[in-house]
């Protein structure tokens, strides 16, 4: 079993169409894998947030995506119109909350999708605890669990992990057995490659920085 540590944001667009590619590729070659997601807020709080809408910059980098997304049949806002990006403390929180269900991965997929996908605010509690429900969690246990803070300290900790001792930069950041491995064009061959051939030399792609692409 190949063991994948995948270092993220809900708010990074290129992470979303790797988590997808790289599903397709493991799907494909029948091949049996762990996943584990790593979160790394792009914003942490209190830092200002930033408009991804109006960046005429991000807009150009992110058409690399354009591609991937019609293949993988991913209808993403490459950015979404959610004015500013939303900080994600909030959402990976209840992620705790959703790995106590046992549906830890449908939430993921689902918090992606409603900031790509619908142009959601995703760091609006309500928001967050509609989604929570639509995947048979409780919804006052949800939203007692943000508004309490119960998993902020795990979730801090999580971050701080990344940052000073992981020293991760950008996201996404990928892990294959242990060997980070680069992403360039974000298809569905390309992590086909990446999985049969033991990857490569990292960072040689776009990818989300807390400065941007």
């Amino acid at each position: 079993m190949r063991r994948i540590m995948f270092v993220t944001d809900y708010v990074c667009p290129y992470c979303l169409v790797a988590k997808r590619a790289l599903e397709k590729a493991l799907e494909r070659l029948e091949m049996e894998a762990e996943i584990v997601c790593h979160p790394f807020e792009l914003t942490p709080e209190p830092r200002p947030r930033v408009d991804t809408y109006h960046d005429v910059v991000r807009k150009a980098r992110y058409r690399v995506l354009e591609e991937p997304c019609r293949a993988l049949g991913l209808d993403m806002k490459l950015p979404p119109r959610v004015v500013p990006r939303p900080y994600t403390r909030l959402a990976f929180e209840g992620r705790f909350v959703a790995a106590q269900y046992g549906v830890e991965k449908e939430y993921n997929e689902r918090v992606y999708c409603a900031y790509f996908l619908e142009e959601m605010d995703i760091g609006d509690p309500e928001v967050l605890t509609e989604i929570a429900v639509s995947l048979g969690i409780d919804g006052e246990e949800y939203r007692q669990a943000l508004s309490s803070g119960r998993f902020r300290k795990e979730q801090e900790e999580l971050n701080r992990i990344a940052r000073e001792e992981m020293k991760i930069r950008q996201v996404p950041t990928i892990f294959l057995d242990g060997k980070e491995v680069s992403v360039s064009s974000y298809t569905e061959e390309e992590f086909l490659a990446l999985l049969q051939e033991d990857g490569g030399e990292a960072g040689a792609g776009f990818a989300c920085g807390p400065d941007g692409c």
